[in-house]
């Protein structure tokens, strides 16, 4: 058996389709729908995320302001920042690209953006709105995942659902949403015993922990479905430098029933989903505007 592969990139394309749309009925309105970025120093990994995610703004039709600041940016001028965008009616969305350099809090950076701007879904209001089940903006890694396994026709009502890793920014919103999709959530992470024995019984396996490759075929239930947030660089052997995700793609192939690749799955589709919270966060301001 070959796993069908989950193709997160021509979800997402089909997705920043529909965000132009709704962004063109916006400008018509008068309401050109905004997304202020922030990226403190030049982490080369983060400078290539800002870079796609502002091209993403500009071909859906969303205006986008990039704050490049020096590293050394001290924490009140980057709040002081964050406060004049919110306070700024044509911006629509703030993100703050993580991570941060360490002198900096990136939980005070993330609690000083207005909850109704914080397209990244971070604040803690937002993450408390989705634990009882009324999100105003859903984090947009788990977000995608979500929408890659409606699109795939999972059955996750009563379907085992195992995710491994536990961030505030995908294991635990990941968790929440699966739980509220009515699967049976398992959260497993560092300290689990026998991680192997708990992705066995996954019907879907979220691996979401960072580590190149460490869910292995033998780890994985027949026919099961699997998704790779894990983004990392392979450390040595003749592919060292090469893209791979959490799992070991090629001896999961063979025992899945789907997979995402990496790059081309959730990656695009955490994108994607950002324009979705951005024209959401603009369609609500329109809205109180006009009442």
């Amino acid at each position: 058996m070959t796993a069908r592969l989950l193709d997160g990139a021509a979800l997402a394309a089909s997705i920043r389709t529909d965000m132009s749309r709704r962004a063109a009925a916006l400008r018509a309105l008068g309401h050109p729908p905004g997304l202020a970025v922030i990226l403190v120093g030049s982490d080369p990994a983060s400078s290539v995320y800002v870079k796609h995610k502002v091209k993403d703004c500009e071909e859906a039709g969303i205006r986008s302001i990039l704050d490049r600041l020096p590293a050394d940016t001290p924490q009140d001028a980057l709040l002081a920042r964050i406060d004049q965008l919110n306070a700024d009616p044509s911006v629509h969305g703030i993100l703050v690209q993580l991570p941060l350099p360490p002198h900096l809090d990136a939980q005070r950076v993330i609690e000083t953006i207005s909850p109704a701007k914080d397209v990244d879904g971070f604040h803690i209001s937002n993450a408390g709105a989705l634990m009882t089940g009324q999100p105003r903006f859903l984090p947009c890694t788990p977000y995608g995942v979500m929408k890659l396994l409606e699109h795939a026709g999972v059955a996750l009502a009563g379907a085992e659902a195992v995710v491994v890793g536990r961030s505030n920014i995908v294991g635990k919103p990941q968790a929440m949403l699966l739980l509220q999709a009515s699967a049976t959530v398992t959260i497993c992470h560092s300290q689990t015993r026998d991680l192997a024995a708990h992705c066995r019984r996954a019907d879907v396996l979220v691996a979401a922990v960072g580590r190149e490759r460490m869910i292995t075929g033998d780890m994985i239930k027949p026919g099961a479905v699997v998704i790779d947030v894990g983004m990392n660089r392979i450390s040595q052997g003749p592919n060292a430098g090469k893209l791979c995700g959490d799992v070991d793609f090629d001896s999961a192939l063979e025992v899945a029933g789907a997979i995402t690749p990496v790059p081309g799955g959730v990656g695009p589709m955490t994108r994607a989903m950002l324009l979705v919270n951005t024209i959401e966060a603009a369609e609500r301001a329109a809205a109180a505007q006009c009442n």
